[in-house]
């Protein structure tokens, strides 16, 4: 059996600490009026706005020069529309420059709810990427893995807390707490005819239905599986084996379905006038290497502390083949998904990687080097994945680059041009972070470490590559 180090507890502790006060500062540091909203980028953009209005006035003494030439004459003749009109113009720029104002507002109050959200879904995506990962192996009645099941099953455990969080954040925002789905603005609606024509799929009850309806089929799975696994340990045949198999199978039709509906509501909608078939499956691969990517630093770490002697370097080495071969397929959506959008320059596609190109360039480009050049060149090699050393490295370096995937995911639809990564977004990442390893390790201390019932343990036991 596990046992949590006192060491580890506070650590957990801390780093909740440490992530709560980043998330309250972040909230409390959100401007509550457009005033306030318009300062805080005054201030933030001071200095370039200062070089722009140099520049500026320059063009603009230049250009009026030529305009006074160039139109001498039209002055007198145009004058008296021009003023007929002028109170109308004031009135429209007026209103502009309102409309202006409040949508900076709501990109800057959503600033820390993004974090939030961010953070929250990228921890509950590795709960969830590894529980698929757990039903294949269950599904095909694979030998090697058995060893690592109560692992993915200690880092499942998160699935339910994580997946609770998700959805009270998802509620809040139906209530209005928040601007990051906008098309749960009525007004916003008014006058959105795209918006318009997705209403019958896009509202709020259905919505949190829908994400009920995938919260209680994951965590169903997850319960059942995880009981069956248990009482195979005590069993004397081997019926749990046989129902684990089954319910592995169901959820993996179920999973496959759910999961892309959620990658369409939970994160696709934040921009609902965007849209792309791959993107299901693009987040799929997402979650999937995070998922595999923490079973093995977990089990990494485990054994180093002297826990599951059996497991060797080839068990190490083929969790590095799925790091390196699913970062490529990976890989593979995120081109495919680009390449067809930029091809086919269709505005409501391809507007989501300009403003990402265009506004986000060092996440949006250096998510690529950590998610593919990264793990390719440093995992190509064989013995390198055999190495828990270089496992661990490129570890760290996979599951930043896949925050930072799902960070690029949301924030450019939640706040627009004004990101930065501060106390919010590293504040809610700790958070998390310390919740996740709290409920993963605490619930490594609730069963032996090796199933010890599975009727292929002997196969993963002898397994040698």
């Amino acid at each position: 059996m596990y046992t949590l180090p006192s060491r580890l507890k506070i650590t957990f502790i801390v780093l909740m600490m440490i992530g709560a006060a980043g998330l309250g500062v972040g909230f409390l540091s959100a401007p509550s009026t457009v005033a306030e909203a318009q300062a805080m980028v005054a201030d933030a953009h001071y200095g370039e706005e200062s070089h722009g209005e140099s520049h500026g006035e320059t063009g603009a003494s230049s250009h009026d020069s030529h305009a006074e030439t160039a139109h001498a004459e039209q002055a007198d003749t145009s004058h008296e529309t021009s003023s007929s009109h002028q109170a109308g113009s004031h009135g429209e720029a007026a209103a502009h420059e309102d409309n202006h104002g409040e949508h900076l507002l709501h990109q800057l109050q959503n600033k820390p709810w993004a974090a939030l959200y961010v953070a929250a879904f990228f921890f509950m995506m590795i709960a969830l990427g590894t529980l698929a990962f757990y039903a294949i192996q269950r599904a095909a009645q694979a030998g090697w893995s058995i060893l690592l099941y109560r692992v993915m099953e200690g880092i499942t455990a998160y699935l339910l807390p994580g997946t609770l969080v998700v959805f009270t954040l998802l509620v809040l925002s139906g209530m209005h707490w928040n601007h990051l789905f906008i098309w749960m603005d009525p007004e916003v609606v008014a006058h959105d005819k795209i918006i318009q024509g997705k209403v019958a799929y896009l509202n709020v009850p259905f919505f949190l239905v829908r994400a009920i309806f995938y919260i209680f089929g994951w965590n169903l799975y997850r319960f059942l599986s995880r009981k069956f696994s248990l009482a195979q340990d005590e069993a004397k045949d081997i019926s749990n084996h046989k129902k684990n198999f089954r319910w592995s199978a169901g959820f993996l039709v179920f999973f496959i379905v759910t999961e892309s509906m959620m990658s369409w509501d939970w994160i696709m909608s934040v921009d609902p006038h965007w849209f792309s078939t791959l993107f299901g499956w693009y987040v799929f691969a997402s979650m999937f290497v995070s998922g595999i990517t923490v079973i093995a630093l977990v089990t990494i770490y485990l054994k180093s502390k002297g826990y599951l002697p059996e497991v060797n370097d080839s068990h190490i080495h083929d969790l590095g083949k799925f790091i390196f071969g699913v970062s490529i397929f990976w890989t593979y959506l995120w081109f495919s998904q680009f390449m067809l959008i930029w091809y086919s320059n269709i505005p409501e596609e391809v507007t989501y990687f300009m403003t990402r190109i265009e506004d986000y360039n060092l996440p949006f480009f250096g998510m690529l080097v950590m998610n593919f050049l990264f793990p390719l060149l440093v995992l190509m090699n064989s013995d390198y994945k055999r190495s828990n050393y270089i496992i661990i490295g490129v570890g760290i370096v996979v599951i930043l680059g896949h925050y930072i995937d799902v960070f690029n995911m949301i924030m450019p639809s939640a706040v627009g041009d004004q990101w930065f990564i501060g106390l919010s977004e590293i504040g809610g990442f700790l958070f998390f972070l310390g919740l996740f390893l709290w409920v993963v390790f605490s619930a490594l201390t609730k069963a032996p470490l090796i199933a010890k019932g599975d009727p292929y343990m002997g196969e993963s036991e002898r397994y040698h590559y």
